[in-house]
């Protein structure tokens, strides 16, 4: 029977899964956010709070307790520090577990095991002298109104000069007669005379 057997094993001998939590918790009190399956999330929810509660006491028994766990002396600082003075006056509920995927090979259920009330870092924006590719900017109204000035002109000319020609077909006319004259001469299939050879051929029939 499974009588006060809280924990999970995780198929794991105890010595493996002790070294694999210690790695797990200094990870998340480093990175803030981690990725792992759901079981580990669940079981490294439970050590991730109960360092956070040492950090919050400050004592020297409980930094002692904490490097028993966390491997290194930087983040047990920031446990102490950091993270203690943050979460000062919350009473618990450390971290949170979010679901996220299923991993690519065994179908493992993943999730992200992260602190509550991160600080989130800000993303980096490219600057304007780098060598990256320069962003297309959109002209102005005033830079629209200066190329279509011409083209506007010269659609009016041509209205003119259309309607000069011949009212309201005019202008189409023109453009047909103009491209008529620029077309080559095109022979239909078949007309033309026919070219016939100098020499005279005698029939077959009636040949003596």
């Amino acid at each position: 029977m499974r009588h006060r057997r809280l924990a999970s094993k995780l198929g794991r001998t105890s010595s493996h899964r002790r070294a694999m939590y210690r790695n797990l918790v200094t990870s998340l009190l480093e990175h803030e956010r981690i990725e792992t399956t759901d079981g580990k999330a669940k079981e490294l929810r439970r050590l991730a709070e109960r360092m956070i509660t040492l950090g919050k006491r400050g004592t020297l028994h409980a930094r002692r307790r904490a490097l028993r766990v966390v491997r290194s002396k930087d983040v047990t600082a920031k446990l102490f520090g950091d993270l203690a003075e943050r979460y000062r006056e919350r009473p618990g509920g450390y971290t949170r577990i979010v679901k996220s995927r299923r991993r690519v090979g065994d179908a493992a259920p993943l999730s992200l095991v992260e602190l509550v009330e991160a600080q989130q870092a800000p993303v980096p924006r490219p600057s304007g002298g780098g060598r990256g590719r320069k962003r297309k900017t959109s002209p102005k109204p005033e830079e629209k109104a200066e190329k279509a000035a011409p083209r506007r002109r010269r659609a009016r000319a041509e209205a003119a000069e259309a309607e000069k020609a011949g009212g309201r077909g005019g202008r189409r006319r023109a453009g047909a007669a103009k491209a008529s004259e620029e077309a080559p001469a095109k022979t239909r299939k078949g007309g033309g005379a026919r070219k016939t050879s100098g020499r005279k051929t005698s029939g077959r029939k009636g040949s003596s």
